[in-house]
């Protein structure tokens, strides 16, 4: 019985009669010759899922709940005292039991809201769900923030500021540590309430004392983002990527604003490949004004042609 268990994964055959004919009871764990019922194992190994069911739906087949998750308070691990009026067998419990438990409930709920770690984390996650829906940022960006901004706690630099704006500057730093190009202005436009200048203060704060490791962005991130607003083709988006390549080589990207210096090529590209586009349209799209694209133009238009050398600005 050893060698058709050691082929068992290639071509077995029934040792008894040579049939290749094998039946599995999925029940038993049987391997049997279904001509001569042979029976090869008599206890074979599911290594399937086990679909036990537990739950009360008959249909329901899993046995795990969600997935732990730093956008709860408690990582999604609480637990809820529900009210019941049966016990395990559905007899009526009495009615001092039944005010016992709901006592038990509200002092479960008002455990779970005392603390202002706990508030503060609650309303955090609140503030991060609307950036969350607003900039539509991946789930995997949001727990970042979330990280950023519990480790902020922990080392107390939400006290004595706002909970918006750290959050707000949590959620940008994850956004650039993502490589998801977000700015400050769309962060101020999806919740008004955290100016960018805020927004901004808590960043370079969050950098300082965390010790972020927040890579230089890169301003080609924003070319497809600004082309798709204007229905740009891709021979355009191509060549605005060659021209701030070309730029990058020369050292004129160097400390300029990533957004203005998209936008800047783009233009480039829409004279090189006769678009007719004006500075005024290219700035709407990408949410600066237009003398930043004229001056970022200007800068990419000297460093191609060789009259700039590399100088930050």
């Amino acid at each position: 019985m050893s060698s058709p268990l050691k082929s068992w994964k290639g071509d077995v055959i029934c040792p008894e009669c040579g049939s290749r004919n094998l039946i599995t009871d999925p029940k038993t764990g049987e391997v049997s010759c279904a001509d001569c019922g042979y029976v090869l194992v008599e206890k074979d190994v599911d290594r399937g899922p086990e679909w036990r069911n537990l739950d009360e739906d008959e249909e329901s087949r899993s046995r795990v709940g969600a997935p732990l998750s730093v956008m709860y308070r408690d990582h999604g691990l609480s637990t809820v005292i529900e009210r019941i009026d049966e016990d395990a067998a559905g007899r009526k419990l009495p009615k001092e039991v039944r005010e016992k438990m709901l006592k038990l409930k509200k002092l479960d709920q008002t455990s779970h809201a005392d603390g202002s770690e706990t508030r503060n984390l609650q309303q955090a996650a609140n503030i991060l769900e609307v950036y969350t829906d607003k900039l539509h940022l991946p789930q995997a960006v949001a727990e970042r923030a979330m990280m950023i901004y519990r480790k902020a706690l922990k080392a107390g630099l939400v006290r004595g500021r706002s909970i918006r704006s750290i959050m707000a500057a949590a959620a940008y730093a994850a956004c650039r540590m993502s490589g998801i190009p977000r700015d400050l202005r769309e962060f101020e436009r999806a919740y008004p309430l955290v100016k960018r200048k805020t927004i901004a203060q808590g960043y370079r704060l969050l950098i300082k004392h965390l010790g972020l490791k927040i890579p230089v962005a890169d301003p080609s991130i924003y070319i497809s983002k600004i082309a798709s607003k204007l229905n740009f083709d891709e021979r355009t988006v191509q060549e605005a990527l060659r021209l701030l390549n070309e730029a990058a080589a020369k050292g004129a990207t160097v400390g300029k604003d990533p957004v203005g210096i998209a936008a800047a090529a783009l233009y480039m590209a829409c004279q090189e490949t006769l678009q007719n586009v004006t500075q005024k349209d290219i700035a709407r799209a990408a949410g600066v004004t237009e003398v930043t694209v004229r001056n970022r133009f200007k800068g990419l238009k000297e460093a191609l042609e060789g009259k700039l050398e590399a100088q930050p600005e």
